[in-house]
């Protein structure tokens, strides 16, 4: 059997300071300070629950960020 591969670690970044910031300000910031992959989707979307670490979730409403959580 192979060897699972090294946990990858998220970034120590509150995803609550990403609440009521413009989508793209907030997908420039999450980028630079090392989420590998911002989603963005509307605040009901229907999405699958994987958890991906490395991973934001942006909620946008009308271009704001109104939810974020990782994963």
């Amino acid at each position: 059997m192979a060897p699972l591969p090294p946990r990858q670690q998220t970034p120590d970044d509150p995803p609550d300071a990403y609440v009521g910031l413009a989508a793209d300000e907030a997908a420039e910031r999450a980028t630079a300070r090392g989420w590998r992959t911002v989603r963005r989707l509307p605040p009901d979307a229907v999405i699958t629950m994987e958890y991906m670490p490395g991973r934001l979730n942006l909620a946008v409403r009308d271009g704001e960020v109104v939810r974020c959580w990782q994963g």
